[in-house]
């Protein structure tokens, strides 16, 4: 069992997969590698939406304290394929395909258009108790044109339901609020609207 904070999570499974809802129709799939510095993420998300597709592969790699330090996304749409990188040196500070990116300074997580894995990540790092919330800024990366900004949002930890922790999610560039629920590794089961967990 590893302990962030005030949480316990079990151990990650090797692979999980969730299936798109409500906004656009689709499949993630993502695999978890355990090494001494953190952990290494690779995985893929597929996309429709308003008649648009897409592809996006990411590799990802957070440390110990599940601190985003790399990430790497290559997506394919009809009209082009792009990739990026974002980096950081652990200091909530990040760089964009290798130049610096002061609009992100304070952020601590890569949030991935269309993935439901990265919403693992701020309550992994967070390890916030029953009652607590905090703002939880983060890189997010546009899958459609490969834009990366800041996008600002909050965790709220509300009281377990069946065995599952479940927080208050919010995120008011996009006027969203829901309840997310996790399961015992950390990884979400139900993103309203959004997705659920397939495997």
């Amino acid at each position: 069992m590893v302990k962030t904070g005030a949480v316990e999570f079990e151990s990650l499974p090797l692979g999980a997969c969730w299936q798109h809802q409500g906004l656009r129709v689709g499949f993630e799939v993502a695999y978890f590698r355990i090494e001494q510095s953190g952990i290494e993420i690779e995985g893929a998300t597929t996309g429709l939406a308003e008649g648009a597709t897409w592809i996006a592969s990411y590799y990802l790699q957070v440390d110990k304290s599940w601190r985003t330090r790399f990430a790497r996304i290559a997506t394919r749409t009809t009209a082009e394929t792009f990739e990026r990188t974002v980096e950081s040196a652990g200091d909530a500070t990040w760089m964009i395909d290798g130049q610096p990116a002061e609009h992100l300074d304070g952020c601590w997580d890569v949030d991935l258009e269309s993935s439901a894995m990265t919403n693992a990540l701020p309550v992994h790092r967070l390890g916030l108790g029953i009652g607590e919330s905090t703002p939880s800024p983060a890189v997010y990366v546009h899958v459609n044109d490969g834009m990366v900004d800041r996008l600002e949002q909050t965790y709220a930890r509300v009281e377990d339901r069946a065995g599952h922790q479940c927080y208050e999610y919010e995120a008011p560039e996009f006027d969203f609020r829901c309840q997310l629920t996790y399961d015992r590794s950390g990884l979400v089961l139900v993103y309203p609207g959004i997705a659920i967990r397939a495997g």
